[in-house]
């Protein structure tokens, strides 16, 4: 299974691409690409831009990502409660190309953040509205206070809770028949 991970962060040091990398060792048997959003750089959505220039060749090249991919795992950082802008502006211009954005895909949905909340709202959020966007959650998670229970140094969580809730979201993603 071809399974397309990335953290909805442009941090060049987030918690959320550190918990993507580590639960791609744990889809060891499976062919887990990690792409960074940084790589589709494009000007802040605006239907005046739209209209004068069309759609950023950035946006096709990340929704084609996504059509060759059999499954997702996205880690979503929280800004205010919401998405980081710079995933919001990326997934605007990718829907203006294709709405189903997720393209029918599996879905494993993260979240993490140095508190206690654990970017739940952002979670929420995401998980709520994929199935406009032709996307399936087949499960979610909220890491919290990611540095008290992931060991930077190791790469990996040090709270073995939360590798077992980690690995049975993991489960549910690569169990199932993906499109």
């Amino acid at each position: 299974m071809k399974i397309l991970a990335f953290a909805a962060s442009n941090s060049r040091k987030s918690i959320n691409k550190d918990l993507i990398k580590y639960a791609a060792t744990l889809l060891d048997q499976h062919d887990v690409e990690i792409i960074d959003i940084n790589d589709y750089d494009m000007p802040i959505y605006s239907s005046d831009l739209e209209e004068a220039h069309g759609i950023p060749d950035a946006a096709s090249s990340f929704l084609k990502k996504i059509e060759y991919a059999d499954a997702l795992l996205i880690s979503y950082a929280e800004h205010n409660g919401n998405y980081t802008v710079a995933y919001k502006n990326l997934f605007d211009w990718a829907s203006r190309a294709d709405r189903e954005v997720y393209q029918g895909k599996s879905i494993v949905m993260l979240s993490t953040s140095p508190g206690s909340g654990g970017a739940k709202s952002v979670l929420s959020l995401a998980t709520e509205s994929a199935h406009f966007f032709s996307g399936e959650v087949k499960a979610s998670l909220s890491i919290p206070n990611f540095h008290d229970n992931f060991d930077k140094e190791k790469g990996e969580l040090n709270n073995t809770d939360l590798v077992s809730e980690l690995r049975a979201v993991l489960t549910s993603l690569t169990s199932t028949d993906s499109h």
